[in-house]
């Protein structure tokens, strides 16, 4: 486990200490310790009164029971950092340890640094102490830094997603997601992204889906409801290019950030941006009747997934946006088989 020791922004450089797993408390606690070291942040009065974001709603089961409540009131104080996404960091920083510990003096659920922890510790359980190692204190306090992080950042996310630019931040710092532009390609960092973001899922109730395709269908809808077919599979001029040619999937009206689901289990095998697709998941499912499929969302304005993770029928893999070549907010879906686009509307269960 290798701990960041100092912000590199702060230093013009980095350093970093080598440890071992380590246990506190009688649990094992292997995690990551994040950097509470920031400059430029100032505690924020008031939480955003807006619905969990980053991560979709909160699969409860996964959370011990004592926490779950803090954990869905954390996630309701800006729509970037969902409870998913409080969920998965929490189990990345210290393994649900209330009393855990680092080597460097991290402290509790979320693994504050004494310094941060003056910034960002109030008395949220009311209980008469401000303790990183109360855990409605500590997971209330985790929500407001990763939001006011999530803002800091926003300006470097160009259509990407800033819950990866304000896990980095929490990790490297701000200034270092400044430096690139983005995600820094620091060792620590990016392994600190990928292993929050893998446990995302875990974590995450699929939206508008109980996990089956419906009867009559061979994939699930990719967006919930019943979204109207906007620009069906087929030949057309195309909006932006203005080029004749195959519309390879069917768009879907939907809101600007509503979620987008996985629509059959797969592993994914494809998640960045694609000039003209934009922010792009593909998702394979394997053999079915002796053919390979798979399945892509496109235009994206956020990725809640990466490369090898197994997700789930109903698993949001992203947010319905416009980037690459469109025109406006919708849910462009494909289905491929054997490597070649085929209508989706058959395996949806459409006319």
């Amino acid at each position: 486990m290798t701990y960041l020791l100092q912000t590199r922004d702060q230093l013009g450089g980095w350093m970093s200490k080598s440890a071992a797993a380590w246990i506190v408390g009688g649990a094992a606690a292997a995690a990551f310790v994040p950097i509470f070291l920031f400059v430029g942040i100032a505690a924020e009065g008031k939480p955003e009164p807006e619905a969990p974001g980053g991560g979709g709603a909160l699969n409860a089961k996964q959370v011990p029971a004592q926490y779950a409540p803090w954990v869905l009131k954390s996630g309701k104080q800006c729509k970037e950092i969902g409870p998913a996404v409080i969920a998965a960091q929490i189990e990345a920083e210290s393994g649900w340890n209330p009393n855990a510990k680092s080597p460097v003096g991290a402290e509790g659920l979320s693994q504050f640094m004494p310094g941060t922890w003056k910034t960002w510790g109030r008395d949220d359980d009311n209980n008469g102490r401000i303790s990183p190692y109360d855990p409605g204190d500590a997971i209330m306090a985790q929500g407001r830094y990763d939001c006011a992080l999530s803002r800091q950042v926003r300006r470097y996310a160009d259509g990407g997603n800033i819950v990866d630019l304000a896990l980095a931040a929490y990790n490297a710092g701000p200034g270092a997601v400044q430096k690139y532009g983005g995600v820094p390609p620091y060792d620590e960092t990016t392994a600190y992204v990928a292993r929050i973001k893998s446990l995302i899922a875990k974590y995450e109730q699929a939206a508008g889906s109980d996990g089956k395709v419906p009867a009559g269908q061979k994939v699930a809808m990719p967006v919930s409801g019943n979204p109207p077919v906007t620009s069906p599979y087929g030949m057309r001029v195309h909006p932006v290019t203005k080029v004749y040619k195959l519309h390879t999937g069917i768009d879907f009206g939907a809101k600007m950030n509503a979620p987008m689901l996985a629509a059959l289990n797969g592993k994914v095998t494809f998640a960045g941006w694609s000039t003209g697709y934009g922010n792009r998941v593909v998702i394979s499912h394997g053999t079915m009747d002796g053919k390979q499929v798979s399945t892509t969302y496109n235009h994206m304005s956020a990725i809640s997934v990466h490369v090898g993770q197994e997700v789930r029928t109903g698993t949001q893999v992203g947010a319905v946006g416009s980037t690459g070549y469109s025109t406006g907010a919708h849910c462009h879906f494909e289905v491929q088989v054997n490597g070649k686009y085929v209508n989706p509307a058959p395996w949806l269960g459409l006319k």
